[in-house]
């Protein structure tokens, strides 16, 4: 992300946003070569050439728009949401007397089922995929546009989500909720979480002692967690929103100054990047050693008996700027193939519409993407929740190609390296790092 992305998305000013689940495994699903030709007649293009469908369009926000006579959906939905799934069918039911059947299907499955269903129309009509998996679906010709509620999307969900929803510049999803990483802290050891790292560096100094495990704060030292390293100081990883593989950002001006500046924090945390994994900074948080935690809303569960847990977002960088992390979300998408698109928008807008999400969000736990939703007391005033929220309006969706791939093992090496040997060359290490991913790319 380029410098100008990074000025847009801290002029935002919504406080909140983001989601429980996802353990973020950035694999995108298997390609496919699908194209409109081979869709049936109720293909985005026969819709958008409607002249019916087309009036509904431009009155996109009058409820006069109505689905098609005698349409029936099938909704694919995720184990942990089944019974909230259900709740919104019945309701969906009452409002638009179109009758929806809910199947099972495990949120992973769910695009590869997509591939091979949908030309076949044993596919669901409405689904949820992970952001990182539409531009292949999007590619096969598979989901339809978001197009008769594009406008009322954009402005009532979170910019970040919206985004993450899009490809090719083109609306796709129906943001239903939102996850990323933030600040976990125990507030029987710190009471407030520091705003900056600076109070983090001023803590650690009278709370560190390593004969005895005891920490300021720790992090996994994989890709994923060092974009706050990058991002946050004018760095990015490809060009373009993620999008350009020509154009990489690991070794400009910004990340180097980022990767810098991690080295200083050696200092506070006096161990190599082997010593620092997901089990030994869950046990010290765990155990009341560990003052503070980079983790994920996943985690949760692992330390409410166990720690007064507080949440807050990433330490604002040296400069004052906001701290960056990598997002993912979850959107609804019509299947292009369905028989019923006009009641498939309504549904996927109907169900990640603010009542909804905060139904999601009391039921499952699945914390919204609706800007409302995130005011709503029950997510703004949770102690836990709301620290997500917040830094979520500070995140960058994780790349969604495919190329990706060619950048984890890399950044990996070069994170851990700059760590382990704070007197490494910094712009020498970035350097290296790019030619390998630059290398790893033209073998392909």
């Amino acid at each position: 992300m380029k410098k100008s992305k990074r000025s847009k998305m801290q002029a935002v000013t919504f406080s909140l946003v983001l989601s429980l689940l996802l353990a973020l495994s950035v694999t995108a699903c298997g390609s496919g070569n699908g194209n409109s030709a081979s869709k049936p007649d109720s293909s985005p293009n026969s819709v958008v050439n409607d002249p019916e469908a087309t009036s509904n369009e431009t009155n996109a926000e009058d409820e006069e728009m109505k689905p098609e006579a005698g349409a029936k959906l099938m909704v694919w939905e995720a184990k942990e949401q089944l019974d909230y799934m259900k709740q919104v069918a019945a309701d969906f039911e009452k409002e638009y007397g179109v009758p929806v059947t809910v199947e099972e299907m495990a949120g992973g499955d769910q695009g590869a089922r997509l591939a091979t269903d949908g030309p076949s129309k044993l596919a669901a009509d409405v689904l949820t995929l992970p952001h990182d998996q539409i531009g292949q679906a999007v590619k096969a010709g598979l989901i339809l546009p978001n197009d008769i509620f594009e406008e009322e999307t954009k402005s009532t969900m979170v910019e970040t989500a919206v985004q993450a929803s899009s490809y090719d510049g083109i609306l796709y999803g129906y943001p239903k909720s939102v996850e990323t990483y933030a600040l976990f802290y125990n507030k029987d050891l710190i009471s407030e979480a520091p705003k900056t790292w600076d109070d983090v560096i001023s803590f650690a100094n009278t709370y560190n002692n390593p004969k005895e495990n005891k920490f300021a704060i720790m992090w996994e030292f994989v890709g994923y967690y060092s974009y706050p390293f990058i991002g946050s100081f004018g760095g990015y990883i490809y060009g373009d929103n993620n999008t350009n593989i020509k154009d990489i950002g690991l070794n400009n001006e910004g990340t180097v100054k980022g990767f810098t500046f991690l080295q200083s924090l050696k200092n506070i945390l006096p161990l190599n990047a082997g010593d620092i994994t997901y089990d030994v900074k869950t046990q010290l948080f765990q155990e009341g050693k560990l003052a503070m935690n980079i983790d994920g809303p996943w985690s949760v569960a692992a330390f409410k008996d166990h720690v007064n847990l507080g949440v807050a977002p990433l330490p604002k960088g040296p400069d004052g700027q906001d701290s960056f992390s990598f997002s993912g979300v979850k959107s609804y998408y019509v299947n292009s193939y369905t028989e019923y698109p006009i009641a498939g928008r309504l549904f996927a807008h109907f169900a990640s519409n603010k009542e909804n999400q905060l139904k999601n969000f009391k039921m499952t736990g699945a914390i919204p993407a609706n800007i409302e939703a995130g005011e709503a007391p029950e997510i703004k005033d949770d102690p836990i929740i709301g620290g997500f929220f917040d830094q979520f309006q500070n995140s960058v969706p994780m790349p969604s190609i495919s190329e990706i791939k060619s950048v984890w093992e890399p950044l990996k090496a070069a994170f851990v390296s700059l760590w382990n040997d704070p007197g490494l060359d910094v712009k020498k290490t970035l350097d290296q790092t790019v030619k390998t991913i630059q290398s790893d790319l033209e073998s392909k």
